[in-house]
């Protein structure tokens, strides 16, 4: 019998940007990989669709986003006589691809809850050694990209910088999903006027309104979505419920947890242990619904504690949060604390879990990392802050603090 040839150029509807392409057979083999599949389960926004209930997109819809964008980028710039063969264009394509692949469930609301201080890049590229070994080294170029050894640097920026693939794409994304339209930025004209000098990427003269828009959109997204008071609240949440899971099963609690989610609870798992036989297993087994399917068991267990927070969670009965441009009244803090001592019903040691205070920090453009340089028509290049006459691209390149307090209501 034949073997059957299978067409992997498939072609998806995707809502945002239309149809998308799969260019590269390999690429279709990689998307196909349970590693990547699982990628279906878990959330792009965490917990935002509390907020924005529209907001239940997933980490595979962006991959295949920012794929998209990739390519158009490289048709762009192989239209401006940049050479980029076709063993590099398959190599950043993947390298964005599988950029996000590293990320556990909720993306980044646990990612020091799930692992210890290790990042979902480090843990992307422990992905990506894997399936590189599962395909004979055919990944080996691209995670050269991702890791900004290649000798061109200009294919990594486009990967990660303050101008890549994975930025325009979760603006572009997060806005339609969310419904906040002030995110929308013009991600195909950006793209359009991308360049590269002397191997690192750069903006055309022409694009730099785009860009300024790209990074207002930028800012407003992270203060009216990523950093909404109620998503902080509730991320919050679950992170003290992760954290109450974690003291309870290893002062010998019985609690229930899928086999993969039970090893990340029983042992503390940062970049010194963890193992590509073992923990990496066990991560790629792990998604939303091994958290979600925990916490609706225990709202009914025993510890105080973790069932209130969990039945609380549950039934959207969410922190009260205060987000404000000065510092926490102290005196404010204490009494909150007294008052919920008295409704919890719980001692001080164990405060932790219903009030916390903290500071919010975001810089819409940083000016000293990676800069946006603009390709003037003189031929010189000019970072974007200094090329720019909108004073608020300065102004935007300033970390913004405010001071975040979260509270279980008291009322």
């Amino acid at each position: 019998m034949e073997n059957r040839v299978i067409n992997k150029r498939k072609i998806i509807n995707d809502p945002v940007h239309g149809f998308i392409t799969i260019t590269f057979e390999l690429a279709y083999d990689v998307i196909q990989h349970p590693y990547f599949q699982r990628l279906r389960r878990i959330k792009q926004l965490g917990l935002s669709h509390l907020v924005y209930p529209g907001a239940n997109h997933t980490r595979f819809h962006h991959a295949l986003g920012a794929m998209h964008l990739m390519t158009n980028a490289i048709a762009v710039l192989r239209s401006k006589g940049v050479e980029i063969s076709e063993k590099e264009a398959e190599a950043v394509t993947l390298a964005i691809l599988l950029h996000d692949i590293g990320h556990g469930p909720f993306s980044h609301t646990l990612e020091n809850s799930i692992t210890d201080a290790l990042h979902h890049e480090d843990i992307s590229l422990a992905f990506m050694e894997e399936l590189n070994k599962e395909f004979d080294g055919r990944l080996t170029l691209a995670i050269d990209i991702f890791k900004d050894d290649y000798h061109r640097p200009f294919l990594n920026q486009l990967v990660s910088s303050q101008l890549d693939m994975d930025r325009l794409d979760y603006l572009q994304r997060d806005s339609y999903f969310t419904g906040v339209s002030e995110g929308v930025i013009g991600a195909e004209r950006i793209i359009t006027m991308l360049n590269v000098r002397d191997d690192k990427l750069v903006m055309d003269e022409k694009g730099i309104y785009s860009i300024e828009n790209f990074i207002g959109s930028r800012r407003i997204m992270y203060w009216q979505v990523y950093m909404h008071k109620t998503v902080v609240s509730s991320e919050h949440m679950l992170i003290n419920i992760l954290n109450r899971a974690k003291y309870l099963f290893r002062n010998g609690a019985d609690l229930f947890a899928s086999p993969h989610l039970k090893f990340f609870l029983e042992n503390d798992i940062d970049e010194q242990n963890f193992s590509r036989d073992e923990s990496l297993n066990h991560f790629a087994m792990i998604d939303d619904a091994d958290i979600l399917s925990s916490i609706k068991v225990w709202t009914k267990h025993e510890d105080l504690i973790l069932s209130t927070l969990c039945q609380y969670l549950i039934d959207r009965k969410l922190f009260k949060t205060t987000i404000s441009n000065e510092p926490i009244d102290t005196n404010r803090i204490e009494e909150l604390k007294e008052k919920i001592k008295v409704k919890i019903g719980i001692e001080e040691a164990d405060l932790k879990y219903f009030i916390q205070h903290h500071k919010l920090v975001n810089s819409a453009y940083t000016e000293n990392y990676q800069q946006i340089n603009i390709l003037q028509r003189n031929g010189q290049l000019k970072e974007l802050a200094q090329a720019s006459d909108n004073l608020n691209i300065l102004a935007l390149s300033k970390p913004v603090e405010k001071y975040c307090l979260c509270h279980v209501n008291i009322h």
